[in-house]
């Protein structure tokens, strides 16, 4: 229906022509239904070779999200940490130039930000990794940091544990130690060369009596992504989940706790 028509109000009016409720009057059901659809986009998109700071990036969330403390990754941080000090000093030879330009000062700007996000990311890593290698315990005086706190967290765990000494790197194994020296000399001083001797101990196991060792709480939820097709992993009620990659589930943490030390999933 053309609107310069002289008789069209006119025929509007009287519903002749293609008015829109003529074209709503006789639309088919459904206008979509030969429209071509979209192509089946993969739910989980492959992924390309990990960089060091992506594999940093990964175990640095697996270690906040585990409750017990995952291996050391020695290696992987030694390899970053020479390249962040080559970024670093490579950064104040370009800024010490007088003959760089605005444009080249600009990107020395950007490497810098880059190198702290690398570095916050490395003190991260390590401080929770030290977070859990402290105890329950309070501090006997003052005041102290909630991170310097829970910096033995397990340290008698640790120490009691052959098994969790082999995750832990040297210096962090020496820390645990001198902690648990630390803790074991303040509590006997205080309170336990007051008691008969056969109470002065801080690792009795009394059947259906809590240990005094505080150990993780591997039954704590965690949320796992698959990396790769797993294997099958048993539920508590007994069932069996088998995870493809992409996949993400709610579990507990001894579910799934083999699967994050090989690798093939990941905590989210």
């Amino acid at each position: 229906m053309d609107a310069d028509d002289p008789n069209f109000f006119s025929r509007l009016a009287r519903g002749d022509g293609n008015t829109f409720e003529d074209l709503l009057r006789n639309a088919p059901l459904d206008d979509d239904g030969n429209a071509p659809q979209p192509p089946d986009v993969p739910f989980y998109v492959e992924e390309e070779p990990e960089t060091p700071l992506q594999q940093l990036i990964r175990r640095w969330v697996n270690e906040r999200h585990s409750p017990d403390i995952l291996p050391t990754e020695e290696d992987l941080l030694s390899r970053l940490l020479d390249h962040i000090r080559s970024q670093s000093e490579t950064v104040q030879l370009l800024r010490s130039d007088p003959s760089s330009s605005e444009e080249e000062h600009f990107r020395i700007m950007l490497v810098q930000t880059e190198v702290e996000r690398v570095k916050f990311i490395v003190r991260s890593y390590l401080r929770t990794r030290l977070f859990k290698a402290c105890t329950f315990f309070p501090p006997p005086c003052g005041r102290r940091s909630h991170t310097r706190r829970q910096i033995e967290k397990h340290a008698r765990y640790i120490m009691t544990n052959p098994d969790v000494q082999q995750r832990l790197s040297q210096s962090e194994v020496d820390h645990a130690r001198r902690f648990a020296r630390l803790t074991d000399q303040h509590f006997y001083n205080t309170v336990l060369q007051s008691l008969p001797e056969s109470q002065q101990t801080l690792d009795d196991r009394i059947l259906f009596v809590p240990s005094m060792i505080t150990e993780p709480d591997k039954t704590r939820a965690v949320f796992v992504r698959a990396r790769q097709n797993c294997p099958p992993v048993r539920l508590p009620d007994g069932t069996a989940l088998e995870m493809q990659k992409g996949h993400i589930s709610l579990t507990p943490y001894w579910v799934v706790e083999e699967l994050v030390a090989r690798g093939e999933v990941e905590l989210v």
